[in-house]
């Protein structure tokens, strides 16, 4: 079973540089973060915690969007410089913190209209998601949003290790891998590719999650995937995902 030893700060913390980016062009920044992003909407005059940011790519957006605050928190401290770097040659008023998705106690209940977790939860296992739910439950105000994206936990057992997207799982089982940190490689469409993990969760260890955090009502799911609109852009890039789960995406009401 092919695990990844390194911790997901380790692993940004040596990659950031390559994260950077204005405009689309990893994999993910057609097929996950715009459909992820409209469950938002509307998002004008919100106050807007982004969880697991990264180098800020989706805080932009959002705050581009409308939202009225945006507190970006993300783990690794290379990825909140590589984001702070960018405030500075566009300043939107964008706050930015090294944190823990596990521990938000430096944020008051109810504070935030919308929290947004795009490709985190991938990197916690089954206690921390459970942590991170019940810190987000505490944070989000009553009838606030919970909007948030992972790999589709089938994705690893139905694709081999082939661009431009995989997880490397070897002979491991979709139930028996559970809490297991795997490596994975995503492309952008310049041909370069960047690192990812997964530690494996099934559908229902999220679902179970949820309802432990006191997200009782049914969420809006979305399966994605490449389009054909995606395809006619670039048929060598996306072609070989068509018609394959790559991420799932929630939406919920607190």
């Amino acid at each position: 079973m092919p695990e990844d030893p390194r911790s997901p700060r380790e692993l940004y913390d040596g990659t950031a540089k390559g994260w950077v980016r204005t405009g689309p062009l990893s994999l993910s920044d057609f097929t996950g973060r715009p459909p992820t992003l409209a469950l938002c909407e509307p998002v004008v005059g919100l106050r807007v915690l982004d969880l697991g940011c990264g180098e800020g790519y989706c805080a932009r957006k959002l705050k581009a969007s409308g939202a009225r605050d945006v507190v970006a928190v993300d783990l690794s401290a290379a990825m909140i410089e590589a984001a702070r770097a960018q405030e500075r040659q566009e300043p939107l008023g964008i706050d930015y913190h090294v944190g823990d998705a596990t521990n938000l106690s430096s944020h008051t209940p109810g504070e935030f209209d919308l929290v947004v977790a795009m490709f985190l939860f991938n990197y916690l296992g089954r206690d921390q998601t459970r942590e991170s739910l019940q810190e987000i439950a505490r944070v989000l105000r009553p009838g606030g949003k919970l909007v948030f994206t992972v790999p589709h936990p089938s994705l690893a057992f139905i694709r081999d290790a082939l661009p431009p997207f995989y997880f490397e799982v070897g002979e491991a089982g979709y139930f028996s891998a559970r809490d297991v940190r795997f490596p994975g490689r995503i492309w952008k469409r310049d041909g370069t590719s960047l690192e990812v993990q997964m530690i494996h969760k099934t559908v229902e260890d999220y679902f179970e999650a949820l309802r432990s955090a006191g997200f009782t009502d049914l969420p809006i799911i979305r399966e994605l995937g490449v389009t054909s609109e995606m395809r006619a852009i670039d048929p060598p890039f996306f072609a070989p995902l068509m018609d394959i789960p790559l991420h799932m995406a929630f939406c919920l009401i607190r």
